[in-house]
């Protein structure tokens, strides 16, 4: 056993596991808070993710130039975040939870902005560059602490309504786009400049705590228990006389671990199946909700219908997102998330065969709903799906395996649009997503007996 390990059994035998203090807790008022503030970074990490989305059409008729160069931007993003994904998961590890998540956001937002300034291809391409590693270093952040704050009978339907107010952004950028893109030659640059608004977020920091789970797994108790006593002092506030730890069944105590526990015989197969579904997902995801505004410009519509239509079947994300906070929790996320999976394939099969601007609204709505609701339930399902000693290395793992294969995307589907024609991008759309529903169906772990396991 390793000295992590040895640590945290000795601690079991003098003081109550952080995780039977938290899980017990009824949910009030302070689960809320922490619900909205870290919506907010959530909010603008979206926003800052789709702001190329939706200033690309822009870009293409302004500074001249072709589907391929957009492509590249796309793809800068998104091995920006592969790195991110990697980093933030250790820096979170040295410095913790609550500062790490700091650090990531006021990163991804000022580089957001200097997305704003760019004065030629390559300078937005290093600017979106450095913009995709923030934004995925706050994501796999903001996920592990989701999971080691919230009790863990409410955690995926708290994962729901955080993501759901992080994807109130993306229509929100949709009419961002609509109104300053058309205005003059430079109206694009204010999308990035609305993507920068996350450097807002130390202001309100304050109000979270560290992750009581980080500082235990650390080895010091102390911190931990503190940090725990102050959060049982607001909710009994609140909610009154708290159960009594001792009457509750104690979780089991998790030893200490590295990256490469990743692929023990305990955690090899389910890190491959998660990779292998991040990579299927990420590509299907973005997709279709990167390319879409660029595609309808590309085959014939007019900019301000793009954005219109765009902006329009955007909305859409929040009742998706809605729809994984109701039911996250109510089944076993593996045969919802797969389910999900497979309706968007057929939703958007359907969007890439029709021209006319009904069927494109209902289907395109539809699958902007599904993909919404397939998001949280899949930072649930894979953070959930390793101990806390490294959840963090294999949800970063997973999470940015995804993002590098998609670093290929923009260009494959570029490649795909060019020789193949605008149909046969959404064939490609399609079979990601039947590949995710296959792999998370066929091979994926069941999240309820992972969770009847550790409780």
């Amino acid at each position: 056993m390793s000295t992590v390990g040895r640590i945290a059994v000795r601690s079991t035998q003098v003081r109550v596991p952080v995780a039977a203090r938290l899980d017990r807790l009824p949910v009030t008022r302070f689960h809320f808070i922490l619900m909205w503030v870290l919506g907010f970074v959530f909010f603008f990490d979206m926003a800052d993710i789709n702001t190329l989305s939706f200033a690309s059409p822009a870009i293409m008729k302004f500074w001249h130039v072709r589907v391929t160069a957009i492509a590249l931007f796309s793809s800068a993003t998104f091995a920006g975040m592969f790195a991110g994904s990697l980093i933030g998961g250790v820096i979170s590890d040295q410095i913790g939870r609550k500062r790490a998540l700091t650090l990531t956001t006021v990163f991804y937002g000022s580089f957001s902005l200097l997305n704003a300034f760019a004065w030629n291809p390559a300078s937005l391409f290093v600017a979106r560059l450095l913009t995709g590693v923030g934004i995925s270093a706050m994501t796999v952040v903001g996920i592990a602490y989701i999971s080691e704050i919230y009790p863990a009978r409410v955690r995926g339907s708290f994962q729901g309504w955080i993501m759901m107010i992080g994807l109130v952004s993306i229509p929100a950028t949709a009419f961002v786009a609509r109104l300053c893109a058309p205005m003059a030659p430079w109206g694009w640059r204010l999308i990035f400049v609305w993507g920068g608004l996350g450097l807002l977020f130390p202001f309100i920091s304050g109000a979270l705590e560290e992750s009581p789970r980080w500082y235990e797994n650390k080895g010091r108790f102390d911190e931990a228990d503190a940090v725990v006593s102050r959060i049982e002092g607001r909710i009994r506030a609140e909610a009154g006389e708290l159960p009594a730890v001792e009457d509750l069944p104690l979780p089991m105590v998790e030893e200490g671990g590295n990256f490469w526990d990743l692929f023990s015989r305990t955690h090899g197969s389910r890190t491959i199946i998660l990779v292998l579904t991040w990579v299927c997902l990420t590509m299907g995801f973005f997709g279709f909700t990167a390319w879409v505004p660029t595609l309808l410009v590309a085959h014939g519509f007019s900019l301000v219908h793009s954005l219109t239509w765009s902006s329009t079947m955007s909305l859409a994300a929040i009742p998706g997102a809605m729809l994984a906070g109701l039911f996250s929790d109510k089944f076993d996320r593996k045969w919802t998330l797969s389910g999900i999976a497979l309706l968007i394939a057929i939703c958007g099969a359907f969007y890439g065969l029709t021209f006319r601007v009904d069927f494109i609204i209902i289907f395109g709505l539809l699958v902007e709903m599904f993909l919404h609701t397939s998001t949280p339930l899949a930072y649930a399902y894979t953070a959930e799906a390793f101990p806390s000693a490294i959840r963090n290395s294999g949800t970063g793992l997973a999470y940015g395996a995804g993002r590098l294969a998609n670093a290929i995307g923009p260009l494959l589907i570029a490649f795909i649009y060019t020789h193949y024609g605008y149909k046969s991008v959404f064939a490609y759309i399609a079979g990601a997503w039947i590949l995710t529903a296959f792999f998370v169906a066929l091979l994926g772990h069941s999240s309820k007996a992972l969770l009847e396991r550790s409780s």
